[in-house]
């Protein structure tokens, strides 16, 4: 059973009801009814805050791993730099534009193998956590845990 209500708004409501009626294809008392019930409702901004609480919740969590991921590649390639400017000799004067020649070549077969890896899916930080936790506990103890920023090369 429905009854009828009359109600008095000011014209800039009016108006406002009018465009959510007519953006919505909805008839006005529609509109009405639905603000109405949902301004009476007692739980109605509780549920609201709760998907708000539940969206921040699981963009904390994508921010986290985000974070975790970045600090992954982060050490990864500072160890690999590490790694290639202890190994690498200097080349001597007339050695210089071979090796250019040659890094170019390197760089273009390393952006291809990135390029196929990328397409595939696959995650090196996934891999590390992966690796990792099959190693076990016992694999991040001794001589690694007492120097974690030494590469193992560098170790006598």
């Amino acid at each position: 059973m429905k009854i009828e209500t009359k109600v008095y708004l000011p014209a800039d409501l009016a108006r406002a009801l009018d465009e959510m009626a007519t953006r919505t294809r909805r008839p006005k008392s529609e509109v009405v009814r639905a603000a109405v019930a949902s301004f009476l409702s007692p739980d109605g901004s509780e549920r609201m805050e709760a998907a708000v609480t539940r969206r921040l919740d699981r963009m904390s969590r994508q921010i986290e791993r985000l974070e975790r991921d970045l600090t992954v590649a982060n050490e990864a390639v500072a160890l690999f730099i590490r790694a290639w400017l202890t190994a690498t000799p200097p080349l001597p004067e007339g050695a210089q534009t071979a090796a250019q020649a040659k890094g170019r070549e390197r760089y273009e077969g390393f952006v291809e193998a990135l390029g196929r890896r990328m397409a595939s899916g696959r995650s090196f930080v996934r891999e590390v956590l992966d690796d990792s936790r099959a190693a076990g506990p016992s694999a991040n103890q001794g001589s690694e845990a007492e120097e974690p920023d030494r590469f193992p090369s560098d170790r006598s």
